[in-house]
């Protein structure tokens, strides 16, 4: 149960301290320990760790010192809960790495008077139809994009542009509500789930009908520190055939030829969108070989991607934003040559998950897997109205010294998970 708004709880018993002296940060939603468990065991590597969460912490204990938990969804209950750490610590820092926190994050840290982008400027990263605005109006290449109220307003949008167009909302994160479209037959569905899930949306409610970029993407990992900006790396995607966008699989080589042919379109967007601090996850489609803009992450990716930078390169993105959050300049300096993948595991239907094993074997390369779910969970595919957080069974991560090396490793060890589940009565079982 979450807190009464405005009366945050806490705990001041310490749990873990670096050295004597070493500064504090303050993380804003820690997520779940299966993706964002490594961003805070990192954090707390190099520095005594503060923690504003929703629940109380369970898997975090061992990696802070302090937390106040308060409703992350309310924004005053938000700033208080961080007003009340920055009493008990001197804090040198605020982060998060949490989609929909990045707002209130900034503002909490520009109240402390700590270091941060503005808040107007992750208001802007939020809410794509702000950044397209921005985008155009600065010559990053994009899409063409249309923001709509109604059903008809956009099929009227889909008409213009032509098709097949893609629906998405405004203000959200992780593909939800995001679907292509080929044909007005098409466009109702599409419109109804995008409006359901920008219904959630805080910077933004509305529905974008925009272009469909067709080429593969990729994101492009980026840290920007007193307003210039490094390129990092590169990740290539494997995305679901359509009508949706679920990721599934990334690989990341520190040798890829695109990472300096995509940088000044990245470096652009992030200019264009006024990002002066931190790391950001940029997601573009190489259309005719050549990088368009789909959207800013103002913060570190997701799908343990900032992990494969790590073991493709050496350079440590968790640490790099902990450190642009406390005002120091970041290391960047590669240390490794080499490669990284993950599969993300799906069942091929959903269903109420029976049997989950990992059959196969366990050599140097393969450096998890990991399992989200158990028997007797539910499954629900997004061809059935679910989502990444409700069809996912796991992940594994695997290396080498090239990219497609790497994917052919985790194709391979991928064949070994075993995943039975059983079907509504009428339906067969199926098994991933």
């Amino acid at each position: 149960m979450k807190p009464q708004t405005g009366s945050p709880t806490s705990n001041v018993t310490p749990v873990k301290r670096n050295s004597p002296g070493a500064p504090v940060v303050l993380v804003v939603a820690p997520g779940d320990e299966n993706y964002r468990g490594y961003c805070l065991e990192q954090v707390a590597d190099a520095y005594d760790v503060v923690l504003l969460t929703g629940t109380e912490p369970s898997w975090e204990k061992p990696h802070i010192t302090d937390h106040v938990v308060v409703d992350l969804s309310d924004p005053a209950a938000l700033l208080a809960g961080g007003r009340a750490l920055a009493g008990r610590h001197d804090l040198s820092g605020v982060m998060t790495w949490d989609e929909w926190s990045v707002v209130p994050t900034a503002r909490l840290a520009r109240q402390l008077g700590l270091p941060t982008t503005a808040p107007e400027v992750m208001q802007g990263c939020r809410n794509k139809a702000t950044a397209r605005s921005l985008f155009s109006r600065h010559g990053v290449p994009s899409a063409t994009s249309v923001s709509v109220r109604s059903r008809q307003e956009a099929e009227a949008a889909a008409e213009r542009i032509g098709y097949p167009v893609v629906l998405k909302p405004a203000s959200h994160a992780g593909a939800i509500g995001v679907r292509r479209v080929d044909d007005r037959d098409q466009l109702t569905a599409a419109y109804q789930a995008a409006e359901r899930t920008a219904g959630q949306g805080t910077e933004s409610t509305r529905v974008l009908v925009e272009e469909f970029l067709d080429g593969p993407e990729i994101s492009v990992e980026c840290v920007t520190y007193r307003g210039a900006t490094t390129v990092v790396a590169v990740n290539r995607k494997t995305i679901s055939p359509p009508p949706h966008f679920e990721q599934l699989a990334h690989s990341v080589d520190a040798d890829d030829p695109l990472r300096k042919a995509v940088a000044p379109a990245a470096r652009a967007a992030i200019n264009a969108l006024g990002i002066t601090e931190g790391v950001s996850h940029i997601e573009m489609r190489l259309v005719e070989g050549r990088p368009r803009l789909i959207e800013v992450n103002a913060r570190l990716a997701g799908d343990m991607i900032g992990h494969l930078v790590r073991l493709a390169t050496g350079i440590d993105l968790v640490r790099a934003a902990a450190d642009i959050a406390c005002d120091r300049a970041p290391d960047l300096t590669p240390t490794r040559s080499s490669a990284a993948a993950i599969r993300l595991l799906y069942p091929d239907a959903s269903g109420t998950l029976s049997h989950l094993t990992y059959d196969g074997p366990r050599p140097h390369w393969l450096d998890r897997v990991h399992f989200q779910c158990r028997p007797g969970d539910q499954l629900l595919l997004p061809a059935d109205g679910g989502n990444l957080y409700t069809g996912r069974i796991g992940y594994l991560i695997t290396t080498a010294t090239t990219g497609q090396e790497a994917r052919a490793r985790a194709d391979r060890a991928a064949r070994a998970v075993t995943a039975v589940l059983d079907r509504a009565p009428g339906t067969r079982s199926a098994a991933a």
